[in-house]
């Protein structure tokens, strides 16, 4: 076979993923605190960039003049969206005040209490619990083997509170008799928080009634009868701490009051205020107005004088010129990457609440099936371009504050050929079971029922489920719990 040499000419199409456009996907899926980080770094990068604070009261009046056109102009791009897509009922029924929504427009200024500024400073300087109990120990206890053994139980707590190490383990371990840690054990139990350096939730939850001095006899009946709450079994609990149905349903409530985790109010870092990315209100014409959070939204400009300065000091430097353009380049195109990434996030905002104008209005029950793909045909992009947009950025509305992810809810077929959201559905198995009355509590095969009544094609086993993941017990379990405190 001889070989030969030929030239063939193909064509085909691929697509090249330019830096540009990686990190464009990458400024989509970012969560408002971690586009704060990014920005941060981009502005010690790149010294052509420059954050925009043209809205602090000591901004430079002629650097906001010189920018006030191009400030204007994104701000009618890409600030905020009013349309009308509501009825005109929705203002009047959610009567809310959007005053007290965090960032949104139109909030009384001043007249904040005085006693809440620096608030951010004293959350910074939380006290640990090993502190705070160690303070208590050297100031209660003055015999030195005491409190050497007060110290090592301070020690021997695990992240909740509680001791993670027997007494006789700790006397081994301290070289004492045992007998001389349970009396300093008894007076830490004294100590604050109420609750910590129990060996079990009994112990933990009798500590904090002794405290409220609530710990009666019924009271320490309960307590030592906790697998009986677990299981609901009222009846036997009456029997057991000789009272009546009221008694009981009061003790109930004392016992979800108490904190079965004492520690964790002291220890890891302090919970974080979620801030929405989207800001929704009742706008002109009973639609809805949508703006992004001016408090999550970055804005950089691109410093064109420095750069102009730069320009003319570097001369005919290639080296220098040429990391001049590069930096240009680099700060451009961020200034646009963020302004369609501010584009995009209302898009698909717009089409969600567009698409959900029923659960605004009326409720969850009303909400309706929703996939990535509809949104994607309707604001006419990618699939995962929506994917990107809707991961971990929150809208407050007028019923709550929600991810966008939660508009997507799977579908249930109904009989009628349609179709149901299987959120919707959810809500309206835990408002069945709200509705019930002692001698009428339903099972999940009437559940089924009343559902396919209601034009929802749903089997038993995803009745079920769903009750499983609201956490309510079945039907059994429901009717002995309302007959034994009726």
């Amino acid at each position: 076979m001889a070989l030969s040499q030929r030239l063939e000419l193909r064509t085909s199409q691929s697509l090249v993923m330019t830096p540009q456009l990686q990190q464009a996907i990458k400024l989509l899926q970012l969560n408002n605190l971690e586009l704060a980080t990014y920005i941060d770094q981009e502005l010690e990068q790149n010294p052509l960039l420059e954050r925009d604070e043209r809205d602090r009261p000591d901004a430079d009046a002629s650097q906001a003049e010189s920018r006030r056109g191009d400030e204007d102009d994104l701000d009618d791009r890409s600030g905020e969206r009013d349309w009308d897509a509501a009825p005109d009922s929705f203002a009047d029924d959610m009567g809310t005040d959007w005053a007290a929504v965090p960032g949104a427009a139109g909030g009384a200024g001043g007249g904040m209490d005085d006693s809440l500024s620096g608030i951010d400073q004293r959350a910074a300087t939380t006290v640990s619990l090993r502190d705070h109990l160690l303070e208590q120990v050297h100031l209660s206890i003055a015999d030195a083997t005491d409190r050497a053994i007060a110290e090592a139980l301070v020690d021997s707590l695990d992240a909740a509170g509680y001791l993670a190490v027997s007494l006789d383990e700790l006397a081994d371990m301290l070289g004492v008799e045992a007998g001389r840690i349970e009396p300093v054990l008894t007076r830490l139990h004294g100590f604050d928080p109420a609750g910590v350096f129990a060996r079990d939730l009994a112990e933990c939850l009798a500590i904090q009634l002794r405290e409220r001095d609530r710990l009666d006899p019924a009271m320490h009946t309960l307590v030592a009868n906790l697998e009986l709450v677990g299981q609901r079994d009222w009846a036997r609990l009456k029997r057991r701490c000789n009272v009546d149905s009221e008694d009981l349903s009061d003790m109930l409530a004392e016992l979800r009051a108490l904190d079965p985790r004492p520690a964790l109010a002291f220890e890891g870092t302090p919970v974080q205020p979620l801030v929405p990315d989207i800001l929704m209100r009742a706008g002109r014409n009973g639609g809805w107005h949508l703006e992004l959070n001016p408090d999550t939204l970055p804005r950089v400009l691109v410093n064109q004088r420095y750069a102009r300065e730069v320009g003319a000091a570097a001369g005919r430097d290639k080296a220098a010129r040429s990391f001049l353009n590069d930096r240009l380049q680099s700060a451009n195109w961020l200034v646009r990457a963020l302004e369609q990434r501010a584009n995009t996030i209302l898009k698909v905002a717009e089409a969600i609440v567009t698409h959900q104008a029923g659960f605004f209005q009326h409720g969850v029950e009303h909400l309706r099936p929703l996939t990535l793909r509809e949104v994607a045909e309707t604001i006419e992009m990618h699939e995962s371009t929506v994917s990107r947009v809707t991961a971990n950025k929150y809208i407050a509305t007028p019923r709550g504050t929600y991810e966008l992810k939660y508009f997507f809810t799977a579908t249930i077929q109904g009989a009628d050929g349609g179709s149901h959201s299987a959120e919707a559905v959810r809500q309206r198995i835990k408002t069945l079971i709200d509705q019930e009355t002692p001698d009428a509590v339903l099972s999940d095969d009437r559940i089924v029922a009343i559902l396919r009544g209601e034009g929802v094609d749903i089997a038993r086993r995803t009745v079920a489920k769903y009750r499983d993941a609201l956490r309510i017990p079945s039907s059994t379990q429901r009717r002995r719990e309302k007959a034994a405190i009726a």
